[in-house]
């Protein structure tokens, strides 16, 4: 088990050495710590993880290893057996009790009855079965039971919202950062245009020589800088499911900045909706609508989205279903004007391709933008550059 460990480590991008392996059968041996797994979950965490950017991904290996449950580091939901998950303010319901508890039906009508909960309540509730709270059967709340409902903060116990609400903290990416590789940039490299445009300020060497042997005086001549003349439209996913690839769309954050002159980028979180933003930590308060990118960049820029589409269905093709909002017009809405605007737009998803059939909203998403999702590799980032080359806005 203990080596079946090490492996995970290193495919998900841990560094774990032999003589840390070494390390942690030492410490075992001596007895440093409790007979707990909680102790020696933190003991090998120390001694595995080097970088706090990391201990998300070791808990997930841990979770895999050590418990039995399926994990493939936060992209497939756990099937989690619910007598595991029972809160502490929980009841403790029967099976007779639960099959009694009904739903309230379709989407429309729980976040109708939503809406007046909201309206009516004007005080916090723990248990109970109608007010929006914890710990009870009411379809509104967390850490409670009901099979059908909408988690309003918390954590996901039974697995059974139709929607999720909570406030959440995102970070900016960090433009700066240097890539891992230089053949993703190399890769990246393959969508430049190159166009001599804007003030003269750079000296043409063979035309300055030509001109003086022409003219038989100094003849000095200037150009226009050369530069990339691609024009690229960049929506980046951030928080939740995407915060185990900050690293990987750092890099490409940083390389695309570097080879695109023309470059403007974007923030959204899940799916594309009525706005996005270019500060994480003032998203609410300066926004750019996305009608105004529509009207503002014409059709010859190239539209890269940058996410693992991992989100309930409901978030693509409801009102209402964005996880932070009330969205008026759905996010399949706002993805087909995307597209139908800029034709050159291709989707680039950090999850392996393998893993995209887990997830129905992956599938919604790579058909709404015309089939063109591709994997965040190598051989995936170079498939893109090619299709977004052969593209004409």
């Amino acid at each position: 088990m203990f080596f079946n460990f090490v492996d995970e480590l290193r495919a998900a991008g841990i560094s774990a050495s032999f003589k840390e392996h070494l390390v942690l059968l030492e410490a075992l041996d001596k007895e440093v710590i409790d007979r707990t797994p909680e102790a020696f979950y933190y003991l090998s965490r120390a001694t595995f993880v080097k970088d706090e950017g990391l201990l998300d991904r070791f808990d997930l290996v841990f979770n895999k290893v050590f418990k039995g449950l399926l994990a493939d580091y936060g992209q497939r939901p756990v099937d989690v057996p619910e007598d595991w998950l029972k809160a502490v303010a929980e009841k403790f319901l029967t099976e007779e009790e639960m099959a009694a508890i009904k739903a309230l039906g379709s989407w429309d009508e729980i976040m109708e009855t939503l809406k007046k909960r909201l309206e009516e309540q004007e005080k916090r509730h723990q248990g109970g079965n109608k007010w929006v709270g914890t710990g009870g059967t009411s379809p509104f709340g967390n850490s409670g039971y009901n099979p059908e409902g909408v988690r309003i903060g918390g954590e996901s116990k039974h697995g059974k919202a139709i929607k999720v609400w909570e406030k959440r903290e995102f970070q900016n990416l960090d433009n700066t950062r240097e890539l891992g590789t230089r053949n993703i940039k190399v890769a990246l490299r393959r969508l430049r245009r190159f166009a001599r445009e804007g003030a003269a300020d750079e000296l043409d060497l063979d035309a300055t020589i030509e001109g003086t042997a022409r003219q038989g005086w100094l003849d000095i001549r200037m150009r226009p800088e050369r530069h990339n003349a691609v024009k690229l439209l960049l929506f980046l996913d951030v928080g939740g499911s995407m915060d185990p690839f900050i690293k990987l769309v750092e890099e490409l954050f940083s390389a695309a900045t570097a080879e695109f002159k023309n470059l403007e980028f974007f923030y959204f979180h899940n799916c594309l909706y009525e706005g996005v933003w270019k500060d994480n930590r003032r998203r609410w308060a300066e926004r750019t609508t996305t009608w105004d990118i529509l009207h503002k960049y014409g059709h010859d820029y190239k539209a890269i989205f940058v996410g693992d589409a991992a989100m309930s269905p409901y978030e693509i093709t409801h009102p209402g279903g964005s996880v932070e909002h009330f969205n008026e017009e759905a996010g399949a809405v706002w993805l087909h004007r995307v597209a139908q605007t800029y034709p050159a737009t291709v989707w680039l998803n950090p999850v392996p391709e393998k893993q995209w059939t887990y997830s129905q909203s992956t599938k919604m998403i790579k058909d709404l933008v015309g089939g063109s999702m591709h994997p965040l590799t190598l051989g995936g980032l170079d498939a893109a550059m090619r299709e977004l080359t052969r593209k004409k806005g």
